[in-house]
């Protein structure tokens, strides 16, 4: 809501804030209801990334939290962890996020265990 309000006063990034709230809970883009197309399923997993960090600016969150917005209703989010991974590592790579665990700095698509996403520069030094 706070990004609508923010369209009014012209803030700068402000239809970028709600297109991806609207990509994240699949209003815009490919619905969740169709067959999934790969890149739009990546899509809706980024938009749903920056959209919770948006939201915890001093904070991280967990990837299965994002599984579960993109996954659905019951265990099907669990089928969707490796794809979340995948991107998250992908958008580390670019700096927009960093993954950890336990505070250190990981390649989100290869470590073994439960890591955290949050705002932050790529691992490895890379811009």
């Amino acid at each position: 809501m706070a990004a609508r309000r923010a369209v009014k006063t012209r803030e700068n990034d402000a239809r970028t804030r709600v297109n991806d709230a609207k990509i994240a809970l699949g209003e815009r883009g490919q619905p969740w209801w169709e067959a999934r197309e790969p890149t739009a399923f990546d899509e809706r997993i980024s938009a749903t990334i920056r959209t919770l960090l948006r939201k915890r600016v001093d904070s991280s969150i967990c990837p299965s939290e994002v599984a579960r917005i993109v996954g659905g209703d019951g265990d099907a989010w669990r089928e969707h962890m490796r794809d979340v991974r995948r991107v998250a590592s992908e958008m580390a790579c670019r700096g927009e996020i960093i993954a950890t665990q336990k505070g250190i700095p990981v390649e989100a698509e290869n470590v073994r265990g439960p890591i955290r996403l949050s705002r932050g520069a790529p691992i490895g030094g890379a811009t």
